[in-house]
């Protein structure tokens, strides 16, 4: 699929089938609009029923950023313009009810290929729990991190990371993590067992790449690789399913609090919020 066809990503593949994915709005940080996931589902899609396609990357554009600067995605936003802007089909493609990203989550769940997350640069909210939804294998650069700042939004954590991060964490530090929305090091993170492996910035995304070649004919047994992916998978997709659902009930509620219109104009000023749980 041609990059034409995307405003806020680039999609390529080259000669031995690896396609790349790029988060590609530099100016504002790689920041996820609606409109930003729904080409993310298409953009899966497309390299899941693509027969040349034999792995996906998924990393951040860098734009003019200094490599301490980059974003692999600072999450979530809202652009009512964007949306307007849209076809009536396009629209029609978007369930303002879903803000958990229910669809899109189980359509990472569902492929098969190889999945590698190249994390560029920040990720916050849903710029880490896209990859920890999508991908096998998560590469940080050493100048990335992460924070989940939802509490502090006063929303609710999405795209299943309700589910997985205790799964991953355990329960105690899963908390910790959501409640606090502390910035953490691609090197903590790396300790805490959320990611693969800490690189150098400059070797990211050639070590990304090494990875896939791997994972794919001639190197690698390629479709074993879909086997233990779906079989490690379809054990967990009706509990992750149920999270997502959860997810979104919570999200419904939470945008009709005080609290969470207090989130959002503290951050528009650039102030600390002042909650009333409300």
């Amino acid at each position: 699929m041609a990059n034409a066809k995307y405003r806020n990503l680039l999609y390529s593949m080259d000669e031995q089938g690896i396609v790349t994915v790029t988060f590609n709005r530099p100016e504002i940080k790689n920041a996820m609009s609606l409109w930003t996931t729904l080409e993310l589902y298409r953009a899966f899609d497309a390299a899941q029923h693509d027969p040349a396609a034999k792995a996906i990357i998924l990393t951040g554009a860098k734009g003019d950023a200094e490599p301490s600067k980059e974003a692999f995605s600072s999450g979530g936003y809202f652009n009512p313009a964007e949306m307007e802007s849209m076809s009536a089909e396009d629209r029609g493609e978007i369930d303002l009810e879903d803000i958990a990203q229910k669809k899109l989550c189980l359509k990472l769940w569902e492929i098969e290929k190889p999945v590698i997350a190249a994390v560029n640069g920040l990720a916050i909210g849903g710029g880490f729990t896209v990859p920890l939804a999508c991908a096998d294998l998560i590469y940080m650069s050493e100048h990335a991190w992460a924070r989940f700042p939802f509490v502090r939004l006063g929303i609710a954590p999405e795209l299943a990371s309700s589910y997985l991060f205790p799964r991953y964490l355990g329960m105690q530090k899963a908390k910790e993590l959501f409640f606090f929305g502390e910035k953490l090091t691609a090197r903590e993170l790396f300790d805490l067992g959320m990611v693969n492996k800490v690189l150098p910035h400059e070797e990211l995304l050639p070590y990304a790449r090494e990875q896939a070649l791997k994972l794919i004919p001639p190197g690698g047994a390629y479709l074993s690789v879909g086997w233990t992916k779906r079989i490690m998978h379809r054990p967990l997709v009706e509990a992750v399913t149920a999270a997502l659902d959860r997810e979104n009930e919570c999200f419904k509620v939470a945008f009709g609090t005080e609290d969470f219109m207090e989130a959002i104009t503290a951050q528009i000023q650039k102030r600390e919020p002042v909650f009333k749980g409300k």
